[in-house]
C-alpha cells in the first residue's frame, strides 16, 4: 500500500477538532507544570478558546464528502458533528463554571482543566467511533477522566466517597460492556467494525441466543452511561458528593456521548434484533420517567433533585430511540442540544448560590428574589425550561419528542411522558415559588445574611458570564427553534440507517408486520408545524 493511498484511508483531517482539543490539553498541562499557579490567570481562557476553535472546525466540516477515517474506525458525518459539538460546548461552559469554584476550594485548576479536556476528547471520539476497539478506548478515556474529576476535591470526604462509588460501579459496568463486545466479536467471526459485524450476523437466526446475550450486556453498559433506571444507582450519590461543575459535565457531556454510542452501536451492529432492543429501551424509558420524576419530589438538596431530574430527562429522550423513525432520532438530538444550555445554566446558578451561602438545600433558597433578582430569574428560566413551560426551549424539545412518538404509534409512552412532565413541573415550580413568593419574614437564615450583589455589565466573573449565556440561549433557542431543527434533521438524514423507513420499519416490513402510523413521515416536515 503506497503512502498516498494510506493517507487517503486514514483521512486524519477528520479528527482535526479532536486534535485541537488534545493540543490545548497538552499546552494547559505543560503550563501548569512549568509555571505553577501563575498560569491560572490565562489557562482557563486558553482551554475555552481551544474548545471554541474545535466547534468552529466542526462547523467547517459540515457536509464534507469524505467522512470515513482511520480505515473505517471513525465516522465524521454530520450526525457525529452535532454530538461532538454538544460535548465541546458543554466542556467550555463547565470551565467557565469551574474557575471560581475550584479556586475557592483551594485545588489546582490546571490539573482539573486537563482532566476535563481528556474526558472531552474521549467523548468526542466516542460520538463517531464505528469500531469496537475505538469504542471501548474512547469510552474508558471518558470514564476514567470522569472518575478523577468526581474525586478531585481530595479534602472533601463526600467527594472521595462519590468517586469510590462511581469507580466501583463504573468498573463493573465497563466489564459487562466489554463482555458484550467480546461476544459480538466472536459471533461475527472476528469482525470489529460495526458494519462488518452486522453483515456477518446476517438475520440473527443462527446465533440468536448468543446475540441476545450480547445485546443485554451492551445495553447494560450503555444504560449506566446515560443513567437509565435500573442502572442509575450511582447517580444521586455521585451528583451530591462530586464538585458541582463535574456534575454539570456528567449530566450533559457524558450523557450526550452515551446516547451517541447507543444510537450508532445498536442501529449498526444489532439490526437483526431491532424489536428486542426497542422493547428493552421501552422498559428503560418507562422506569426512568416514572422513578426519576417521582423520587425528585422528595429531595431536599438541589443537586440530588437535579440528579433525579436528569434520570427523568433521559427517559424522555429514549422515547425518540424507541420509535426508531427519522423524526424520533432528530427529536433526540434536538432535545440534547437544548438540554445542554438549560441544564448547565441551572447548575451554574446552583454553583453561584453555593459559593455565596455554602449550602445547596432547597429550603435555603426562600426569599432569594429580594436579595438577588437576576440569579432568581436565571434559575427560574432554566428550571421552567427543564419542566417544559412555553415558550422556553424545553417546551419545544418535549413537543418534538412527543410528536414523533405519537405519529409513530407509541401512544402509551407519550401519555406517560406527558403525565411525568406534569410531575416534573411540580418540583421545578416548587423551587421557583420558594425563591419568589416568600415574604421578608419568611426568608431563610442564609438569605438574611446574603452578601450584597452587584451584577456589572463589564468585568463579570466567568461564572456570571456562563449564567447570562445560558439563560439567553435557553430563552432564544425556544423561540428560534427552526434553525436548530433544520440542523438536527440534516444530521440524521446524513445517516441512511436513521432515516424514515429506518431499521425498525425495515425489520417490521421484513417480518410481514404493518409499519407504525407515520413511520415514513420525514422529520423535515416538523419544522413548519412548530
Amino acid at each position: 500500500m503506497d503512502f498516498a493511498n494510506l493517507g487517503s484511508q486514514l483521512n486524519a483531517l477528520a479528527i482535526l477538532p479532536e486534535s485541537v482539543v488534545t493540543i490545548t490539553l497538552l499546552v494547559v498541562l505543560v503550563s501548569d507544570i512549568t509555571l505553577g499557579r501563575t498560569s491560572v490567570k490565562w489557562t482557563p481562557y486558553l482551554a475555552i478558546a481551544g474548545l471554541l476553535a474545535a466547534v468552529v472546525l466542526l462547523v467547517l466540516q459540515w457536509d464534507q464528502p469524505n467522512t470515513i477515517a482511520f480505515l473505517g474506525s471513525f465516522n465524521a458525518d454530520n450526525f457525529s458533528i452535532v454530538f461532538r459539538g454538544i460535548i465541546a460546548l458543554s466542556s467550555a461552559i463547565t470551565i467557565l463554571m469551574s474557575v471560581r469554584y475550584i479556586d475557592q476550594a483551594g485545588s489546582d485548576l490546571g490539573e482539573f482543566i486537563s482532566i476535563l479536556l481528556a474526558a472531552t476528547v474521549g467523548g468526542m471520539f466516542l460520538s463517531g467511533a464505528e469500531e469496537l476497539v475505538m469504542i471501548f478506548v474512547s469510552l474508558e478515556t471518558l470514564s476514567i477522566a470522569s472518575y478523577l474529576m468526581t474525586g478531585y476535591m481530595k479534602r472533601d470526604p463526600r467527594s472521595n466517597e462519590a468517586a469510590l462509588k462511581y469507580l466501583l460501579i463504573g468498573a463493573s459496568s465497563s466489564a459487562i460492556f466489554l463482555y458484550g463486545l467480546s461476544l459480538l466479536y466472536g459471533l461475527s467471526g472476528g469482525q470489529t467494525h460495526l458494519a462488518g459485524i452486522a453483515a456477518a450476523l446476517g438475520n440473527g437466526t443462527e446465533n440468536s441466543l448468543g446475540l441476545l446475550i450480547a445485546l443485554v450486556f451492551v445495553i447494560a453498559g450503555v444504560s449506566f452511561k446515560i443513567a437509565a433506571v435500573p442502572f442509575h444507582q450511582w447517580t444521586p450519590d455521585v451528583y451530591e458528593g462530586s464538585p458541582t461543575p463535574v456534575v454539570a459535565f456528567l449530566s450533559v457531556g457524558s450523557k450526550a456521548a452515551g446516547f451517541a454510542l447507543a444510537i450508532r452501536l445498536l442501529t449498526d451492529a444489532f439490526p437483526a434484533v431491532v424489536e428486542e432492543w426497542r422493547f428493552i429501551f421501552t422498559a428503560l424509558a418507562i422506569l426512568s420517567m416514572v422513578l426519576g420524576n417521582v423520587v425528585a419530589i422528595a429531595q431536599t438538596s438541589m443537586k440530588r433533585m437535579l440528579a433525579y431530574s436528569s434520570i427523568g430527562q433521559a427517559g424522555f429522550i429514549m422515547i425518540g430511540m424507541v420509535v426508531g423513525t427519522e423524526a424520533g432520532y432528530s427529536s433526540m438530538v434536538f432535545y440534547l442540544l437544548i438540554y445542554l444550555f438549560m441544564n448547565l445554566g441551572a447548575f451554574a446558578c446552583v454553583i453561584l448560590f453555593a459559593l455565596r451561602t455554602g449550602t445547596d438545600q432547597i429550603s435555603e433558597y426562600a426569599g432569594l428574589y429580594q436579595k438577588d433578582p437576576l440569579l432568581t430569574l436565571a434559575l427560574s428560566i432554566c428550571l421552567l425550561s427543564l419542566g417544559g413551560i412555553p415558550p422556553l426551549a424545553g417546551f419545544f424539545g418535549k413537543l418534538y419528542i412527543f410528536w414523533a412518538g405519537w405519529q409513530a404509534g407509541a401512544y402509551g409512552l407519550v401519555l406517560l411522558g406527558l403525565v411525568t412532565s406534569v410531575v416534573s413541573i411540580y418540583y421545578y415550580i416548587r423551587v421557583v415559588k420558594m425563591m419568589v413568593v416568600k415574604e421578608s419574614n419568611e426568608m431563610s437564615e442564609v438569605i438574611k445574611n446574603y452578601p450584597v450583589i452587584n451584577w456589572q455589565p463589564f468585568g463579570m466573573r466567568p461564572l456570571q458570564v456562563g449564567i447570562i449565556f445560558a439563560i439567553i440561549t435557553t430563552s432564544l433557542s425556544g423561540i428560534l427553534s427552526n434553525p436548530l431543527i433544520t440542523i438536527v434533521n440534516h444530521s440524521v438524514a446524513d445517516v441512511p440507517k436513521l432515516q424514515s423507513g429506518s431499521v425498525v420499519a425495515r425489520e417490521m416490513e421484513k417480518n410481514g408486520r404493518s409499519q407504525p402510523v407515520a413511520a415514513v413521515i420525514a422529520a423535515k416536515s416538523i419544522a413548519p408545524k412548530l
